[in-house]
């Protein structure tokens, strides 16, 4: 859209830090995630411009060549960025998805493979591979499959990344790493229990497995609780999906008497 900048989507001066970038983009992607925006699908559209400009004011030289860019072009500058950069190139090297996953353990929201996926379907894909002495992930945002991927190794970053790359040129369509569906159930908490939090017997039917969960303080009715790995299992050498737990506040029974004669 002639006119957009990523600077005022952020809510941030050209001359902001890093620092103030980081922070910005945490309150805004706190507030529009849509796991507290259900029904409001503006949020969602709100969330992914938010992304987008973290993305690129979070990294150094794509900051630079948007600040050119601006100082060229003035309010055309969004358009001629985005004719430059796919989605995979703007979001390659963020560091995103650690601020998308502090955001799901702190407060039980989906992280950033479920967000992603909503916002962009199929063309949005994560992989693994798992090789001795060797360990990669990333996203690609094509189906069709792309030269353009990220990788987040561990060892030697140069040969490691050669090999990733090597390896997933190889890999056809077919074969790609999928990663495990996550699996929604409900559960019910106690109002006793919605205020002080604590522990919560659930049991995993798929894995025939009893687990404990940490129900945060002050939970909100319809708010997900996500356990990242007890999804289904992935294959390829994927990882497994997530268990997304809807929560549902149990009301007290004198309370549903009341709500039953204001209805009736």
């Amino acid at each position: 859209m002639e006119g957009q900048d990523y600077y005022r989507i952020l809510g941030v001066e050209k001359t902001s830090t890093r620092e103030q970038i980081r922070d910005a983009y945490r309150k805004q992607a706190f507030q529009y995630h849509p796991d507290r925006n259900q029904g409001n699908p503006g949020a969602s559209e709100k969330m992914k411009q938010v992304n987008e400009a973290y993305a690129v004011l979070s990294n150094a030289k794509k900051r630079a060549e948007y600040d050119t860019l601006k100082d060229q072009f003035g309010s055309a500058a969004y358009d001629r960025f985005k004719g430059r950069y796919t989605e995979q190139d703007i979001f390659t090297g963020s560091d995103i998805g650690k601020i998308f996953e502090d955001m799901a353990r702190g407060f039980g929201l989906r992280g950033f493979e479920d967000i992603f996926k909503e916002f962009y379907g199929p063309a949005f894909r994560t992989f693994q591979v798992r090789r001795p002495g060797f360990f990669a992930k990333g996203f690609v945002f094509s189906p069709s499959f792309s030269r353009k991927e990220r990788i987040d190794q561990g060892g030697s970053p140069g040969k490691l990344e050669k090999i990733g790359r090597f390896l997933l040129n190889k890999i056809a369509p077919y074969a790609f790493p999928e990663q495990g569906k996550n699996i929604c159930d409900v559960i019910t908490v106690p109002l006793s229990q919605v205020e002080t939090g604590g522990p919560y017997a659930y049991y995993l039917r798929h894995r025939d497995k009893k687990l404990i969960v940490k129900i945060p303080p002050g939970i909100k009715n319809g708010q997900v609780i996500r356990l990242a790995g007890m999804g289904e299992t992935g294959s390829g050498g994927a990882g497994p999906g997530d268990l997304l737990l809807k929560v549902k506040i149990k009301k007290r029974f004198g309370q549903k008497i009341m709500e039953k004669l204001k209805g009736g």
